[in-house]
């Protein structure tokens, strides 16, 4: 089934390209027209209200698995800009239908709420010229304030569109949300097996263009033992000595370049005193690759050297008071896969920024697209424009001179009437 979904889904795009102009000749119509025009006047002169909203949302604090104080706020906006059917769902992402003339089919496009940060992090936006600096402002919440630029250039120019255009702001792209908002509105929510094509915005520049997803697996192992006082039980088990046994087997694993493939030990921890044997040693791990299958394999060899390092420590020390126990309790699981660079939806965005002179550049990564892509449905993720950096770092920054920023915005626009199919 999720084959022929995949089929009807690169029809429905390959028939409009058929049907109608190359990519290349659709995306010069758009910027040609008129209304298009109209559209960069708008954007030019909603600078100041596009970047006061990135200040305002920043400020709002958007932990893991607690985005809904933002939520809310951005609901609202988007109900300001006469979408239809605003809502929240059940997972935590809100969203808005801004509806098309019914020719063409659903498109979604997303930019996430959440950040890395924990609760009580000073989110409060830092200025030094047109450098603004605050926890979480590049990673995504530019990109939450250019689709409200985009909304409202579209508005202005009147622009009308033959695909029903699903605007979210989604929950979960961050570490342990393990992408729990995008996993929601494609399997469980109220827009399941509707959208045709995805898109989503993340900071960095236009031409960045991510149509790969990488796929990870993520684990907590926990060794358990009796715990005892370091001198007086000094022969038994000890859950550290497993631990660190494991690491070091961890370590050694052999894992190809091409696809890459990686792994890493993030967080270790455990023991209530310097003078006791732990009773329990834990870490967390985090497992990526470019394909599915040799995440699989890493992920048989690396449980299975787990169990043999428990093994080994209740061989190697007593078990008069019990035996080493192991846990294994996947925290993550993004799915990989690919949009093809000949894919329809690839052609489409593509064609619109070499429209402005730029060279689109194709990667892969971790991202909301990882979800649509798994399940067939051509997504890709691009980038909200303008200069930043240090995400994930409490200095994380964007560049908000207006040239730039407004350019970001305007190639947004384009992209999105490429791929809804923009109307005379």
């Amino acid at each position: 089934m999720k084959n022929i979904c995949k089929v009807a889904a690169v029809l429905v795009f390959a028939c409009r390209i058929a049907s109608g102009q190359t990519p290349d000749a659709a995306a010069q119509r758009i910027i040609n027209s008129e209304k298009f025009k109209a559209a960069q006047a708008f954007i030019e002169k909603d600078y100041d209200r596009f970047v006061n909203e990135i200040v305002q949302l920043t400020e709002i604090e958007a932990p893991p698995f607690k985005e809904e104080k933002r939520a809310k706020v951005y609901m609202e906006m988007l109900r300001q800009h006469g979408l239809a059917n605003v809502e929240m769902d059940a997972e935590g992402n809100v969203m808005g239908l801004r509806k098309g003339t019914g020719g063409g089919p659903l498109i979604a496009i997303a930019a996430h709420l959440d950040t890395v940060f924990p609760e009580g992090t000073d989110v409060k936006v830092k200025k030094k010229g047109t450098v603004w600096s605050a926890p979480g402002i590049g990673d995504d919440t530019r990109s939450l304030a250019v689709l409200l630029s985009i909304l409202r250039a579209m508005e202005a120019a009147k622009f009308q569109t033959a695909s029903d255009i699903l605007f979210i702001g989604d929950v979960g792209e961050e570490g342990q949300g393990d992408l729990r908002g995008m996993k929601y509105l494609f399997q469980k929510g109220p827009y399941k097996d509707k959208i045709k094509a995805f898109m989503s915005l993340e900071g960095g520049a236009s031409d960045r263009l991510t149509n790969g997803g990488v796929g990870s697996k993520r684990y907590r192992v926990t060794f358990k033992g009796p715990g005892g006082h370091s001198y007086g039980a000094f022969g038994i088990v000890n859950p550290a000595f497993a631990l660190g046994n494991a690491i070091n087997k961890f370590s050694r694993l052999q894992v190809p370049s091409n696809p890459k493939t990686t792994f890493s030990v993030g967080v270790i921890g455990g023991g209530t005193s310097v003078n006791s044997i732990p009773f329990e040693s834990w870490m967390e791990i985090d497992m990526r690759s470019e394909s599915r299958p040799e995440l699989e394999k890493l992920a048989e060899n690396f449980i299975g050297l787990m169990s043999e390092a428990a093994d080994e420590e209740n061989k190697a020390r007593s078990t008069a008071q019990g035996k080493i126990e192991l846990k294994m309790e996947l925290m993550g699981d993004r799915p990989s896969g690919e949009t093809p660079v000949t894919a329809p939806l690839v052609q489409q965005v593509s064609a619109a920024i070499k429209s402005f002179g730029l060279n689109p550049s194709f990667g892969m990564s971790s991202t909301d697209s990882n979800i649509p892509i798994s399940l067939g449905i051509p997504a890709l993720t691009i980038g909200a424009g303008g200069r930043g950096g240090r995400s994930h770092s409490l200095d994380e920054f964007i560049d908000v001179e207006k040239t730039s920023a407004v350019k970001g915005v305007t190639v947004s626009l384009a992209i999105l009437l490429a791929v809804a199919g923009m109307q005379n």
